[in-house]
């Protein structure tokens, strides 16, 4: 039987809510991965110190004692203060913007993606190296709304050289390209982009838990991804940004967004690199490319895959809260050990 180890795998764009949710799925990630970076977006969204570590507090109890490090990040504002950031550096691994009203809990986010209203803030996380993540889309047509973010993403890494930007969750073949065009840009990628097109979501039969903010694009964007992830591209880096929903909330009219691949993950990131003989690769794509551009040390933690079948669960349950994952019901050419 083969196997294959991933040292330290690294979640770097993560949902975990709060409350029963947080209960539920704090443990399906920390027990296969050292360390995940997590979002902001709760409501009210994270913007002060004591919600910062009251929240890291709350997601290491969910997770049972695991070897696991949550990384937390602040909700972008355009007001905080130099003295607010250099006190709560630490405390965080980077910080999140999201334009307002664009995906999931965003309606206080940056209303005016302007330069001038955003420098402030960033001109003190550019001095004191902290890095800035951002949900890249305007509100456009929903095909071309990361297109259409493209400049904004120029603009920001031209303005600021010394900051550190991530564009998280890419989903076109643009964001790929332009990777290479800026020193300090970086990016995310989600495990669903890797595998779908907006035709798996609408194709035929709409598919509510492939449905997803940003929307899952064409078939060249997808290609470009995945070759950029399967080549382990130093810039990009594993984000699942998988995204829990109840399944009540999936199921019905007004779809929320969102894919639940967590407890998934690595078992089809391992059949996905080895089916393109890329598997020598993996290591980088979910753990050292991320150490290198966050420039930190995680937590050891070795998990072992066997090339055995693995039927994913219908739906995940902890007491009132249920979520339907991604391939539900269907088998994986790989397993976790133990």
């Amino acid at each position: 039987m083969r196997t294959f180890e991933i040292n330290s795998p690294l979640d770097m764009h993560l949902h975990l809510r709060d409350g029963e949710m947080l209960k539920l799925v704090g443990p399906l990630t920390s027990n296969t991965f050292s360390g995940a970076l997590i979002m902001p977006n709760l409501v009210p969204p994270v913007t002060t110190k004591e919600a910062l570590l009251s929240y890291k507090q709350r997601i290491l109890e969910s997770c049972n004692g695991d070897d696991f490090e949550p990384y937390v990040t602040l909700f972008f504002k355009d007001d905080y203060s130099f003295s607010f950031l250099e006190d709560i550096k630490d405390e965080i691994i980077a910080i999140k913007l999201y334009p307002a009203g664009i995906t999931t809990n965003s309606e206080t986010g940056v209303s005016s993606m302007d330069i001038e209203n955003l420098r402030p803030t960033l001109e003190s996380m550019s001095k004191l190296g902290i890095p800035l993540c951002i949900h890249g889309e305007t509100n456009g047509f929903v095909m071309d709304r990361e297109k259409e973010f493209m400049p904004i993403y120029e603009s920001i890494a031209s303005s600021f050289p010394n900051l550190k930007i991530i564009m998280e969750h890419i989903t076109t073949k643009d964001a790929i390209e332009l990777l290479d065009k800026y020193d300090n840009l970086y990016a995310t990628v989600t495990l669903h982009h890797l595998l779908i097109t907006l035709d798996d979501v609408a194709g035929g039969m709409l598919q509510p838990h492939l449905f997803c903010k940003p929307i899952a694009k064409r078939p060249e964007d997808r290609d470009a991804l995945l070759n950029a992830a399967l080549e382990a591209h130093p810039k990009l880096m594993f984000g699942s940004d998988s995204a829990p929903h109840p399944k009540h909330k999936k199921e019905c009219c007004g779809c929320a967004a969102g894919v639940f691949t967590s407890p998934i993950a690595l078992q089809v990131l391992t059949e996905l690199f080895d089916k393109n003989g890329k598997l020598e690769n993996l290591n980088a794509f979910v753990s050292l490319n991320a150490q290198n551009i966050y420039d930190f040390k995680p937590v050891e933690k070795t998990i072992k895959l066997v090339q055995k079948d693995f039927v994913v669960p219908q739906i995940y349950t902890y007491n009132s809260e249920n979520v339907v994952p991604m391939y539900a019901g269907e088998t994986l050419a790989w397993s976790i050990e133990g």
